[in-house]
């Protein structure tokens, strides 16, 4: 999964995609290096980020899903907490939902969700991008976030909504030390036991500078190291901003396990 920010303070790329030509060079890069589904979000969800208002978060990502799609015929996902964001994007041709706060924030998402027949991913966040890394603590982290996405998949079943559409992201940096981070890295295989994909979105995150030193644009060999891990402990889809690195280390690794 190939991250397009349209967004002027992305954490990792602020304004990099910022407007429709920008969006779509980005675009261009990422299914040219093998982008399977390509991710489209109009507000920043780094620590201590603003909230953006619907208007603007709809004038940042539909022109550019529309132009996406006017180009290439691979899924696009929509990265957003709101619903009207979401029902919108799936207009201008989107494919699935990407929400970082397991619907959780927006009431009307569960509705849409209903309505549609989409894949939708949940993500496990403590706290909001507003107070998630102030303090973050867990007695166990992996146990939480596996009682969190037992509770949400129960609740959509209770809901009318089919959970083999629902995939699962565990949030690395999302109200994480680098100690929850390492240990959720280390303990991927014990998510299997919820019997859907999983989604990793490390790329270019906070807890890979801790460990290297390396400011943001210089951590996509530390997110493809991990890319390549994560994929060999049953993660299903890395979400990442350097598609080629990534499908190299996988491609190597897996080259290496299948001897």
């Amino acid at each position: 999964m190939g991250i397009i920010n349209v967004t002027p303070d992305s954490f990792s790329d602020g304004g990099h995609c910022f407007g429709v030509e920008r969006a779509m060079a980005q675009a261009d890069v990422l299914v040219a290096d093998g982008a399977d589904i390509l991710d489209v979000g109009g507000e920043s969800t780094r620590p201590f980020a603003p909230a953006v208002s619907e208007k603007e978060e709809l004038d940042r990502v539909l022109p550019v899903i529309s132009a996406i799609r006017k180009k290439y015929s691979l899924p696009v996902s929509i990265d957003t907490s709101k619903a009207e964001v979401a029902r919108r994007a799936l207009l201008a041709g989107a494919d699935m939902i990407n929400d970082i706060s397991a619907l959780r924030h927006d009431p009307g998402m569960i509705e849409l969700v209903r309505r549609t027949e989409v894949p939708v991913i949940l993500m496990h966040m403590q706290g909001t991008p507003e107070t998630m890394q102030v303090k973050p603590h867990y007695q166990d982290v992996v146990g939480e976030i596996l009682d969190f996405f037992r509770e949400r998949l129960c609740w959509l079943s209770e809901q009318g909504v089919h959970c083999g559409r629902i995939i699962l992201d565990p949030g690395i940096g999302f109200g994480k030390s680098l100690t929850h981070n390492l240990a959720i890295l280390k303990n991927l295989s014990a998510f299997s036991v919820l019997g859907r994909p999983l989604l990793l979105g490390h790329s270019r995150k906070g807890f890979l500078g801790e460990l290297t030193g390396k400011q943001v644009l210089e951590r996509d060999l530390g997110t493809a190291v991990v890319s390549a891990l994560a994929v060999q402990h049953g993660v299903s889809i890395v979400r990442v901003h350097d598609v080629a690195a990534s499908r190299q280390a996988i491609q190597i690794s897996e080259a290496i396990v299948g001897l």
